[in-house]
């Protein structure tokens, strides 16, 4: 097993993942709210992974970031055949109701060996733990409320999301911000080849990773998982 003294890790689709149900309900909420042309509820539930995809593409392109409430924003318009009558919609309450859903129907670990594996990378207290995670239709602040929910908080040294630094993955700023953000009095003499960014996306993590020059591993949408982290 090679030990590295400082661990990033992405966060969906690495750590955690979506509850069906929250998706469901939160296009049940846009079908009857925001759908003045009446598309069906199959459609709406396709706006919001087209959007997703739009956006996620767009901010690793760009290496910025497209906020939650632009992202609801859009799919209100394509609902409605690209209408931007939007002077009515509060924007702040549009996206309390959906932090509401989603804590109401919490996203659920990615594998059950998630939490072990954080913890046993911990162990021993000499290596440390991040997140470095783009976010789109949820902020930061309510991935914090996740985090803490599943107890992952605990075992991460700090937490860094696109939306609270206007950067996301694979832009290499936001990587450097993360390397600025490990604790040096824990390691003095820190070097790059000592960590290692783990995710998911090919473009937005490895390919971020090994542009500043630290190790990657991709892990879930190939054949390995977190587990071969301790192999």
């Amino acid at each position: 097993m090679t030990y590295y003294k400082h661990y990033s890790f992405d966060l969906w689709l690495t750590l955690i993942k979506s509850n069906p149900v929250f998706k469901a309900e939160r296009t049940k909420y846009f079908y009857t709210h925001f759908n003045a042309s009446h598309k069906p509820i199959e459609e709406v539930a396709s706006i919001f992974r087209k959007v997703d995809l739009l956006v996620n593409a767009i901010n690793e392109k760009t290496g910025k970031n497209i906020d939650a409430e632009e992202m609801y924003l859009m799919v209100i318009s394509i609902i409605n055949d690209y209408s931007t009558a939007f002077h009515d919609i509060d924007l702040e309450q549009l996206y309390h109701e959906m932090e509401e859903l989603l804590l109401k129907h919490m996203p659920v670990l990615y594998c059950a060996e998630c939490t072990d594996v954080l913890y046993r990378l911990k162990d021993g207290n000499s290596s440390t733990i991040s997140l470095l995670s783009n976010t789109g239709f949820i902020k930061g602040k309510t991935l914090r409320k996740v985090l803490k929910h599943l107890e992952l908080d605990k075992v991460l040294d700090f937490q860094l999301y696109s939306d609270e630094v206007r950067l996301s993955k694979p832009n290499p700023d936001f990587f450097n911000l993360m390397l600025q953000s490990i604790d040096r009095k824990r390691h003095p003499e820190l070097e790059l080849q000592e960590i290692i960014h783990v995710g998911d996306n090919p473009v937005a993590d490895v390919l971020g990773a090994n542009t500043i020059g630290i190790n990657s591993l991709l892990i879930n949408s190939n054949h390995l998982t977190i587990t071969h982290l301790l192999s």
